[in-house]
């Protein structure tokens, strides 16, 4: 069964309505690549991390959730200690932990079908311009969110069958039936929703 990344709860970002969060959330990321100052990124990723954990997702799943990226911008770290100064690397760090934190507080705070209706209306003006379908757009953003916690936990349920048999967990072994696994469902969801005629309207 599909789970989501939305968190149920009354806090103060639960009642605002989507369309401002992401408007907040893009003027927020743009805003952060004008400060350079370490303390005022430190203050911006303490107050997204505040947000984040304000939604109820808790700290162990909240961490739990950021997990992979967390790991990718780890990587990002070290490849900027090779390449930038360290002032560099740390502005380049704290900038990207505080949006993902954002990011994260906004994705618990709002469901999926508030999601897809924002987005879908936000898309309309390119759609009077013959660019795309809204709708087929905000279906697209919808089924993202709702894949990555069940791509993620599949990952989890590879690495503890090979766990359990005493094969090495590797990255390179999991991958195959990892991305086998979610083409499948893909394939499956696309023909449910062509058989409803959903895609398109």
């Amino acid at each position: 069964m599909l789970t989501s990344l939305h968190v149920e709860g009354q806090s103060l970002l639960h009642r605002i309505p989507v369309k401002p969060k992401l408007v907040g959330l893009m003027a927020f990321g743009l805003a952060l690549y004008l400060v350079d100052q370490p303390l005022a990124l430190t203050l911006a990723l303490v107050t997204t991390g505040t947000l984040y954990l304000s939604t109820g997702v808790g700290l162990s799943e909240g961490f739990r959730r950021l997990k992979p990226v967390l790991f990718t911008i780890t990587f990002l770290v070290v490849v900027n200690l090779l390449l930038l100064s360290p002032h560099e690397a740390l502005v380049i760090t704290l900038r990207l932990v505080a949006i993902l934190l954002l990011a994260a507080a906004v994705t618990a705070s709002t469901s999926i079908a508030d999601f897809m209706a924002a987005v879908t209306d936000l898309a309309r003006p390119l759609e009077r311009l013959g660019l795309l379908k809204a709708a087929d757009l905000g279906l697209a953003l919808g089924l993202v969110l709702r894949f990555v916690p069940e791509i993620a936990g599949r990952y989890e349920a590879l690495k503890e069958a090979h766990a359990a048999r005493g094969i090495p967990v590797k990255l390179s072994r999991m991958l195959g039936p990892l991305i086998i696994s979610t083409l499948k469902d893909a394939d499956r969801i696309a023909e449910a929703i062509d058989a409803r005629g959903i895609r398109g309207q």
